[in-house]
C-alpha cells in the first residue's frame, strides 16, 4: 500500500510552491509595514503626551501651593 501512496497523493508542482512563497513573502512584507507604521504613530502619540505632561508639570510648579500654608513645618 505504501508503494502506491505517491500515485494517490501527487506532489505539488514547483510553480504552486513558488506562488505560495511569493504570496507569503508579500503578506509578511505588508504586515511588517503595518507594524512599523503603528509603532511610529505610537511614538508620535507618546512624544506629544510627554510634552503636554512636561508643560503641565512646569505650570503646576509655578502655581502657589495653598496646602503649604496650612501644613506646619516639623523641622527643628
Amino acid at each position: 500500500m505504501s508503494k502506491n501512496l505517491p500515485y494517490i497523493i501527487p506532489a505539488t508542482p514547483p510553480e504552486i510552491d513558488e506562488t505560495f512563497g511569493a504570496h507569503q513573502t508579500t503578506r509578511q512584507f505588508y504586515q511588517e509595514v503595518q507594524t512599523r507604521s503603528e509603532f511610529d504613530l505610537y511614538c508620535q502619540w507618546y512624544r506629544t503626551t510627554a510634552k503636554q505632561n512636561r508643560q503641565q508639570l512646569e505650570k503646576m510648579r509655578g502655581e502657589l501651593n495653598i496646602l503649604q500654608w496650612f501644613r506646619r513645618s516639623t523641622r527643628i
